[in-house]
């Protein structure tokens, strides 16, 4: 695989995105003329903070959406969740959900996609991802799908087939990999493609942050429970914030790096602040070197702490410059500084997602999703073992996370991986049963 360093990459890179722009354009003149104006039932599966924006950016996307559906594994959650969204006014005339269209329990996710919708907002804790999207494609729904797609490598397999079969259907898959659809950092990739600092050299991404939430802890909540009102902090559930947060930075590595798949990857990792049990398994920070075949090697760090250095950006190394990808500054024999529009992102997604639809030329973003989750998935196998990890192992792995069955009952809490200790292929802290 070659990076942006090889010219004929570079053009085609152009060429893809000058596409792009032109079947937008087409798309936005369509949306325009009000062909294909009848109105989109959108459905919600997923009820949290991240759920509740992509319902209103979805919404505010198309003027001719309505939310129809709204699903959650918790009923307190689905009806707090509608009942913000009932009483945003930028929203709420297009917020037509009755109460027997609010579900919840382990298979909401059916009865949401089962209930007329056209589209469905995937915003669950990324285990459930391959199932769900699974069966929205199956019945023929135009799916919003949130990052990271799975938390193990047979889920991302199940998702890249489950994109293959929209494919073929004709059906639109959008990731929430929002810096895809970010202005200022698909003009700084064009420019980097474009050779503004000559060939990539080597590429440092940060993704360094402070502390989440938690949610406390209820004496009437079953394990099960807790672990899902609380999933930030369980691999089976995220895949460790490395895949479910910073995901983002992998991605734009990845994305630099012509969405190759690295070679090999060796990386460091634990808990320093997070020991308390309350959190769960995950780490706190995660330092992994990727290795690419005639690609740029990437030196990604990431972490949660408090009082600590913040930072989240990629600083990409070239023969005749630098540049900072969100910070869309280019220093090199010319520096450069994006300055031109910066609608939200989260926004543009959901305007291109629905675009697509109405035009009839679908977006399928599988390939870059699924790549980056397995990216993010062999780093977390790399710093739970504290082993160099190869492609090749990461495709081999055969090992699935998170009960056979779900059940509001008692759920055992795996342990704390040791690098040096766990092994591969038991370093994804199982919890099945």
């Amino acid at each position: 695989m070659k990076t942006f360093s090889n010219q004929t990459d570079r053009r085609q890179f152009l060429s893809r995105s000058a596409m792009t722009l032109g079947a937008l354009a087409a798309a936005s003149r369509v949306h325009a003329d009000g062909a294909g104006g009848e109105t989109l039932r959108v459905g919600l599966i997923g009820c949290g903070g991240r759920g509740e924006g992509a319902a209103i950016d979805a919404l505010m996307a198309d003027p001719q959406t309505e939310l129809v559906a709204v699903g959650d594994a918790f009923r307190d959650r689905a009806d707090d969740c509608l009942g913000r969204l009932q009483q945003n006014e930028q929203v709420s005339s297009r917020v037509n959900v009755s109460p027997e269209r609010v579900f919840d329990d382990f298979d909401n996710f059916k009865h949401v996609i089962d209930s007329g919708v056209d589209v469905v907002l995937l915003t669950t804790p990324p285990h459930f991802r391959p199932q769900h999207l699974d069966y929205a494609v199956q019945q023929g729904k135009h799916v919003f799908v949130e990052k990271p797609v799975a938390v193990d490598v047979p889920g991302a397999k199940r998702v890249a087939a489950t994109c293959r079969v929209a494919a073929d259907k004709g059906l639109s898959i959008v990731s929430g990999l929002c810096w895809r659809y970010d202005l200022g950092v698909r003009e700084t990739m064009a420019r980097i493609a474009d050779g503004a600092i000559g060939d990539i050299i080597a590429i440092e991404s940060t993704y360094n942050t402070n502390q989440l939430w938690h949610r406390g802890d209820d004496p009437s909540w079953s394990r099960m429970e807790y672990q899902l009102r609380n999933w930030l902090y369980y691999t089976w559930l995220s895949g460790d914030h490395i895949a479910e947060q910073a995901i983002h930075s992998l991605d734009k590595t990845a994305w630099l790096n012509g969405d190759a798949s690295p070679v090999s990857a060796v990386g460091l990792g634990g808990r320093q602040q997070r020991t308390d049990p309350k959190y769960g398994h995950i780490f706190d920070h995660h330092t992994v070197f990727y290795k690419y075949d005639g690609g740029a090697p990437v030196y990604f760090t990431c972490r949660q702490q408090d009082n600590t250095a913040t930072n989240v950006d990629e600083l990409v190394l070239g023969t005749k410059g630098t540049a900072q990808v969100l910070r869309n500054q280019i220093d090199g024999e010319t520096k450069w500084r994006y300055r031109g529009p910066k609608p939200s992102m989260y926004r543009r997604e959901h305007e291109e997602f629905f675009q697509s639809i109405r035009s009839g030329a679908p977006i399928n973003n599988g390939d870059y999703m699924v790549n980056s989750t397995l990216i993010a998935t062999m780093g977390r196998m790399a710093t739970y073992t504290g082993q160099e990890v190869t492609w090749d192992q990461v495709q081999a792995s055969g090992e699935q996370l998170g009960p056979a069955t779900y059940a509001w009952g008692d759920l055992p809490e795996p342990p704390v991986a040791i690098p040096g200790v766990t092994k591969l292929g038991t370093e994804l802290a199982q919890t099945t049963t």
